[in-house]
């Protein structure tokens, strides 16, 4: 058990998604709690994915310069810190600039956590644990999602109950997020200090250039070249439209189903109280998750990625139709609200194990780690671009229409699948 993937990777993944969830799922109930429109909050928050998109450019420094080990310990004390940020500046007059500033800082610090995270996790493991543990991973991340969309909402919901009665809601709000930060840093120092004795030394963990310190011709020519190979890749036409357009649907719903909860039936919400909404996501919705994304992973360990495919691209869009369902007949009950959102995310759980693995296999190779990069960069870009558009798109057609909507850009994410199944092959052996 000395150098268990248990030991680290379970950790590692939760620390690389609460970053993620603070900037791309938190920030939309924090500045919808603050009073933002969904259009501000569907543009200011997917502009924030930005760094998931360049990272490219950036992502064979990480190659080159350093251990993975190096940049992941770094980072997340970096990521402390922007945490910290926000804790101090939420309850400061006009706390959105503060708030998105060190968001930024998130943004950037996470989005270079992920590109050393997942070489280390590359160079650490073989292919066939690569395989195994693509759904621990998954699910890992996305419990830091689920948790920080759940459990810290569900939270910060309980605060907000407890300060207004002793303050109006304009204090109120702000003071219950700012202890709730504060509790997230002390969370994510305690994650750092465990990876900085427990995350492994595999013996392949090298910088790239180790010889001698790298001088600038040198360190350009690699770059160059990294993104030469990829783009040469076999099948880059498909792999692209693949990464692209996987998550669609879900790069719009995102956005808008915590909105959708939160608002007032005379807006087309369901009226959901802050802590309601966390409490649906953070509960059930984690046990769908994880089950989802274990058999996932599993699945493809035994039968590869290929024979899969269409299933669980299925599992990943078909689901999304339980919204068109509640917007249309709208229950009040909370448990059939509940169940719904337990189907989604049993769905993408199991679905979105397809992608990641597909990035793995197709990054195999020289420069892995940069390659993987890009691959994420371009699924980011996937999600950013949609999503900014999605709350004007709401605004403009109601709840109702917009869910609609959802199923339709559903359909993208089955041609590429198509695509991608008649022009790669890979194996998980």
């Amino acid at each position: 058990m000395k150098n268990s993937p248990w030991k680290w990777i379970p950790s590692l993944y939760f620390a690389q998604g609460v970053p993620y969830v603070i900037v791309a799922n938190v920030a939309v109930i924090l500045f919808k709690r603050l009073g933002m429109s969904n259009m501000d909050i569907a543009l200011y928050t997917s502009g924030l994915s930005l760094p998931w998109v360049i990272k490219p450019l950036w992502s064979p420094l990480v190659d080159i310069l350093k251990t993975k080990r190096w940049w992941i310990i770094t980072m997340q004390i970096l990521i402390g810190a922007g945490l910290g940020g926000i804790a101090l500046t939420i309850e400061m007059p006009s706390p959105f600039r503060y708030c998105l500033a060190f968001m930024w800082l998130l943004a950037f610090s996470s989005a270079t956590h992920d590109i050393a995270a997942d070489g280390f996790y590359m160079l650490a493991l073989d292919e066939k644990k690569q395989a195994y543990f693509v759904g621990i991973r998954n699910t890992f991340y996305r419990l830091a999602v689920i948790a920080g969309q759940g459990l810290l909402v569900m939270l910060a919901g309980n605060l907000e109950k407890h300060y207004l009665l002793q303050h109006s809601e304009e204090q109120a709000i702000p003071r219950a997020w700012g202890v709730t930060f504060c509790l997230l840093t002390v969370l994510f120092t305690l994650l750092f200090v465990y990876h900085h004795f427990f995350l492994p030394r595999p013996a392949s963990d090298t910088a790239a250039l180790p010889a001698q310190k790298p001088g600038p011709a040198a360190v350009l020519r690699e770059f160059a070249d990294t993104f030469k190979a990829f783009f040469r890749k076999k099948g880059i036409t498909a792999a692209l439209l693949f990464i692209l357009l996987f998550r669609f649907a879900e790069s719009q719903l995102v956005k808008i189903a915590s909105p959708f909860l939160l608002d007032s039936p005379t807006a087309g919400g369901l009226g959901l109280s802050t802590a309601q909404v966390g409490f649906i996501y953070g509960t059930l919705g984690v046990i769908a998750l994880t089950v989802g994304g274990i058999a996932g992973g599993i699945i493809m360990s035994h039968k590869g990625l290929n024979p899969c495919l269409w299933g669980m691209t299925a599992a990943m869009n078909i689901p999304n139709a339980v919204y068109l369902y509640i917007a249309f007949v709208r229950p009040v009950d909370v448990s059939v609200i509940s169940g719904c959102v337990v189907l989604e995310q049993l769905g993408y759980g199991f679905g979105f194990t397809a992608l990641t693995f597909f990035m793995m296999q197709f990054s195999n190779g020289k420069h892995q780690t940069a390659h993987y990069a890009i691959c994420t960069g371009l699924m980011a870009l996937g999600m950013m671009l949609p999503g900014m558009i999605s709350g004007w798109i709401q605004e403009l057609t109601g709840y109702r229409d917009f869910f609609i909507w959802i199923m339709i850009c559903t359909l993208p994410s089955f041609w590429a699948t198509f695509k991608i199944k008649k022009s790669f092959h890979p194996s998980t052996r």
